[in-house]
This record gives C-alpha cells, structure tokens and sequence, in this order.
C-alpha cells in the first residue's frame, strides 16, 4: 500500500474520474436529444395529439437541460483552469453531474412514455414509464445511497 494521497493528489483523481463518468453520460444524452430534435420533422408528427405534443416538449427540456448540465463540468473547468481551485471544480462538477443525471433520467422516463402512449396507449405507457423509472432511481441513486450507508468504509486498492 503506498503513501496516503494528497490534497492536489485527492482533486486530481476526483476530477479524472468525474470526466471519465461524463464521457459515459453525455452521449447517451446527447443521442436521445438528437432524436427529440428530429421527431417533429417526421411524417407522422402531425397525427399526434396535443398531449403527446407537450410530453414530447417536456422530454425535449428535460434532455436539453441534461445535456448542458452534463456538459457543464467541463465548461467550467476550462473557464477556472488557469486561476487554481481544483477542489471547487470537483465540487461544483459533482452537483452538475448529479442534476444533469436527474434530469436525463426524467427525460428517458417521459421518452419511454410517450412511446408507450404511441404504441399501446395509456396503461402501456404508464407501465413502461414506472418500469424504466423505478430502475433508474434503485441503480443510479438508491443502491448507492444504501450502499453507502450500510457498507463499512474500505481504503482504495
């Protein structure tokens, strides 16, 4: 086991790790904000509802906003980079990363409904919506809450 990591050592690592968990975020936001953008143009748009408008406006906001809220630890890393301050990037990366993560999982949820409300109707949508929802919040925030709670805390290998 090597010497205990310094403070610069810390922020360093952490920051490493933050962008390397954003390069596994971003695209996937970033593929389904593409898609969003391009439903309006297809033929079939027109035969939606108004409902299905709006849900499909949400999803467009919610992806939107997770996509600059992802994208945003690196932005303003690059503007603090030359003036130091490495732990408050960390920091501040930290709870982008978390909202932008909130956010995509809304909009993968309203995605998943309104093809549910396309393909089988209401109860299909509400059903696969819950489903990808209640997935989401157990792997990307429960698990490691509870995790976090109950096992004993290990020195990094």
């Amino acid at each position: 086991m090597g010497a205990p990591e310094t403070a610069k050592e810390r922020s360093d690592r952490q920051l490493g790790e933050l962008l390397t968990e954003l390069r596994v975020a971003l695209p996937g936001a970033q593929v389904l904000l593409g898609f969003l953008l391009t439903a309006p143009f297809a033929t079939r748009f027109g035969r939606i509802t108004h409902g299905q408008r709006l849900t499909l406006l949400s999803c467009l906001l919610l992806t939107a906003a997770s996509t600059v809220l992802l994208m945003a630890p690196s932005v303003y890393h690059r503007l603090r980079w030359e003036h130091g301050g490495k732990t408050d990037v960390v920091r501040v990366a930290h709870r982008f990363f978390l909202a932008g993560s909130a956010s995509l999982a809304a909009g993968i949820v309203v995605a998943v409904y309104l093809a549910g409300d396309l393909i089988s109707g209401t109860s299909g949508a509400i059903a696969s919506a819950g489903l990808v929802g209640a997935t989401a919040l157990c792997t990307w925030y429960l698990l490691p809450v509870v995790r976090a709670r109950s096992a004993p805390v290990r020195d990094e290998e």
